[in-house]
């Protein structure tokens, strides 16, 4: 202890060195001590959050079920060949080592220099995985597939902690021919993910709707996470997948993928399970939408057309149909189809993708005289006695109107609307007046939005407010606007659903109701359906004497199931059908073009259903020719489950 005897003999500088050398050495050990005991979890936890690589795992995506739980949008397991680079990298290794720098020292006669070096191995990786790729897809596909050398190397430097796919949505046979011939292959594991599937293809493929790949920066943040990797997943584009998306894709899971310092992963552990999408109930019936769309297939696979069917109690949409449609699993299969497919979907002409039950705007022909006569009984120029002389034609100052449904003779209210004179109604129209028949019409809500989808889903149409003086076009309206508008022509334009509604509100004493389309958005763990709960929702009620409306339905009735009627391709014995026929004409750049149109309800003494049948013909035809027998074709099927459930009811 020489210091210490030496400070006991007096010096202050000396004792005053060794103070300062003993508090320095107790500072140094006091840090030391901090560094690698109290800051030691702080270190290692900030290592281990720069060592994660978080994941965005989607959620199993909810069902789409008709009414009665059919399944109309489900989810199936795709099953991927996929290679975890980390289990390769010994390959890689090796592959340089013994080959690609032995190569090139051969060659230039020295060793690789640093920049040459990363060229090197970037070469030597893909060897590898070039060679694994040949040799699975080689064993399961009929033909080998080529890696891509910029894709691999992308995901080589920004997903290298994630597997990369090799082969995606294989058949059951080559499951089975992997399976057996894959042993040998390191780092290749069969993994399963969710794909969006129809089991039905194109039924009610309108008002579903598609779904596509997200397109969404991965970097971008959910329930405060940011992801470095997202999994494949799917996004409502239309129909009900685009506006409920957000009900249907769930809630997104999260893990974590430890990685080592040069990217690779060494383990994972997952953060936020994801939560199931929820199922979205409809109350479409699955038996009449497939004989909806079998009806308007009748006239050929080009037909251009729709049909609705409404419960008359409810406003329940039970059917909406559009021709001609479009498989939905093209969006995510589209290796499926072939390129017919894909020119077939964009034609101009036929426009697949458009919903004509509820962007398509029509003249309704003859079918709007439903409303004219009511707005004529109500304006009192008419009753059901009330007759008209037609010669075959209306004269209006000059212009004859052609009148060639009817025969030339006197007809009272009853044979005039089953033979769809147009001399009878423009005679009662222009007696009641422009505003009687507009205010009538805007009692029914046309020209307005049912609001059953999004806004920018559903066309208005076109309907002339009261007290109009001026045309659409900015043009003075004429006593001729007049007469066109008394036989559903000129400047009116409506969808088969607001028609549809027409007929509902007809049938059920003046009641306009809502369209309902959606019953229930329900957990997906839930497998029971739950008890159908009615909610009407009556927008209005028309205030038209009931006698009005009975003399219409009766002259419905009369339409179909007297001689001579327009709707008499419609008649189904038992069943009470009434409706109305429509035929319109428009001039379009290609020439005149026609709309068939059929409106009914049934049965005449208990109405329960509403139909609404429109087809672009594109030519000559009636829609007592064309339109009548699809709504005949259509309530056929609504006959049959009306049977089978008073059996199923009787036999309980």
């Amino acid at each position: 202890m020489l210091v210490l005897d030496q400070v006991k003999r007096g010096d202050p500088r000396l004792r005053y060195l060794a103070a300062g050398y003993f508090l320095g050495f107790a500072v140094l050990l006091v840090g030391l001590w901090y560094v690698q005991i109290v800051s030691q979890r702080k270190y290692a936890a900030s290592q281990k959050i720069q060592s994660f690589r978080t994941v965005r795992i989607p959620a199993a995506r909810g069902r789409i079920l008709d009414r009665n739980g059919q399944v109309l949008a489900d989810n199936q397991p795709r099953f991927n060949i996929n290679l975890f680079l980390e289990d390769i990298r010994p390959q890689f290794t090796y592959e340089y080592t013994n080959s690609l720098r032995k190569e090139f020292v051969a060659l230039n006669h020295r060793k690789p220099k640093k920049d040459e070096l990363y060229e090197l191995e970037k070469i030597a990786r893909y060897r590898v995985v070039s060679n694994i790729v040949w040799r699975v897809s080689s064993a399961v596909l009929p033909l080998p597939l080529v890696l891509n050398p910029y894709q691999f190397e992308k995901h080589y430097t920004e997903k290298r902690a994630i597997p990369m796919p090799i082969v995606t949505d294989l058949t059951s046979q080559q499951i089975a021919l992997f399976t057996e011939k894959n042993s040998d292959l390191p780092g290749i594991e069969l993994e399963v993910e969710p794909y969006r599937f129809y089991p039905y293809g194109s039924l009610a493929a309108h008002v579903l709707g598609y779904v596509q790949r997200e397109q969404r920066d991965e970097k971008s943040d959910e329930n405060e996470i940011t992801f470095h990797y997202r999994l494949p997943d799917y996004q409502g584009v239309t129909g009900l997948e685009g506006g409920f998306d957000e009900d249907l894709r769930g809630h997104a899971g999260a893990k974590a993928i430890l990685v080592n310092n040069i990217g690779y992963r060494q383990s994972e552990e997952t953060w936020v399970e994801s939560t199931p999408g929820k199922s979205v109930l409809l109350t479409l019936d699955l038996e009449i939408q497939k004989a909806a769309e079998r009806a308007l297939l009748m006239s050929g696979p080009d037909t251009r057309g729709a049909a609705v069917v409404l419960n008359c109690k409810t406003g329940d949409i039970l059917a909406m149909a559009s021709a001609p449609s479009y498989d939905l699993n093209m969006f995510v299969r589209p290796r499926e189809f072939g390129t017919n497919d894909w020119d077939r979907l964009r034609d101009e002409v036929l426009t697949p993708q458009y919903n004509r039950a509820l962007q398509g705007a029509y003249h309704p022909g003859s079918t709007f005289k439903i409303i004219v006569a009511l707005a004529a009984f109500e304006a009192g120029v008419m009753d059901t006695n009330y007759t008209v002389y037609n010669p075959g034609y209306y004269l209006l100052g000059h212009r004859k109107i052609k009148d060639p449904n009817a025969p030339i003779g006197d007809w009272a209210f009853k044979e005039a609307f089953k033979r769809s004179a147009n001399s009878y109604f423009i005679d009662v129209g222009l007696k009641a007046g422009v505003d009687r028949i507009l205010e009538m019409g805007h009692r029914f809500n046309l020209g307005e939005r049912t609001g059953v989808v999004q806004p920018a889903l559903e066309s208005p149409g076109y309907f002339p407010k009261t007290g109009t003086r001026t045309k659409d076009d900015g043009g003075r309206w004429m006593e001729g606007d007049t007469a066109n508008l008394c036989i559903g022509q000129g400047e009116i334009m409506l969808t088969p659903l607001q028609m549809a509604l027409v007929s509902v509100a007809v049938a059920n004493g003046g009641k306009v109701l809502r369209p309902r389309l959606v019953l229930d958005i329900e957990a997906q763990e839930s497998s029971s359906v739950p008890e159908l709960v009615p909610g009407v929702q009556v927008e209005r009620n028309i205030n038209v004497n009931p006698q009005y409306l009975e003399w219409v339905r009766a002259a419905m009735r009369a339409d179909v199931e007297e001689d001579h009627g327009t709707g008499k391709g419609s008649y189904i014995p038992g069943m009470g059908i009434c409706g109305k026929t429509g035929t319109a004409q428009i001039h379009t750049p290609h020439g005149m073009d026609h709309f068939t149109w059929f409106v009914s309800f049934a049965p005449f003494e208990n109405p329960k259903y509403a139909l609404a049948v429109v087809i672009e013909t594109g030519a000559s035809g009636s829609g007592g020719a064309i339109c009548a027998p699809k709504a005949k074709e259509i309530y056929k099927t609504i006959q049959k489950i009306e049977q089978e459930r008073l059996k199923r009811m009787a036999g309980e």
